[in-house]
């Protein structure tokens, strides 16, 4: 029976959609989910083709981190580890659960590496304030943690697509 199916044609015709499909999918999970939609800017950097909702949503999120990192640094002074719990705790993995698919899609793979480490790394920064409750492990690790906000802003910056 699979013998004279094949003879026929139709299953070479079902294997070679099969495999037109399965291309497809795989061209549609590397561009979404590792190149981004992603320009190179004139100063070097790459540029991430954004809406004007979508880059006001990722500029605001980057000025949340910095509302976080000062209120950390303040608490820290005055040894407020449940404050600074609190201002980590704020823009930790919990922040991620608004971003919209369609954006995910717009941002390469680095770039959605390093903000899920910063999420995580406020995350563990609340609870080790928390259970530690030392302000110098606490800024040694705000240290670590704006290594990643370097790094993103030196590598990409954010554009309105035409």
């Amino acid at each position: 029976f699979f013998y004279d199916f094949w003879n026929k044609g139709m299953c070479k015709f079902c294997w070679t959609v099969l495999l037109l499909l399965l291309l497809a999918i795989g061209a549609a999970v590397y561009k979404f989910g590792f190149v981004g939609s992603v320009v190179q800017a004139p100063d070097g950097r790459q540029a991430l083709q954004l809406t004007t909702a979508e880059r006001n949503m990722v500029l605001g999120e980057m000025r949340d981190f910095l509302v976080a990192v000062q209120a950390i640094i303040a608490a820290t002074n005055t040894e407020d580890m449940a404050a600074a719990a609190a201002a980590a705790r704020k823009v930790g993995m919990a922040a991620q659960t608004a971003v919209p698919p369609a954006l995910i899609g717009k941002l390469p793979l680095a770039f959605k590496k390093l903000g899920f480490a910063a999420h995580s790394q406020f995350d563990q920064l609340a609870l080790d304030a928390e259970q530690l409750g030392d302000p110098l492990h606490t800024r040694e690790q705000l240290t670590d943690l704006m290594n990643n906000c370097v790094a993103c802003h030196a590598t990409y910056s954010l554009v309105v697509a035409d």
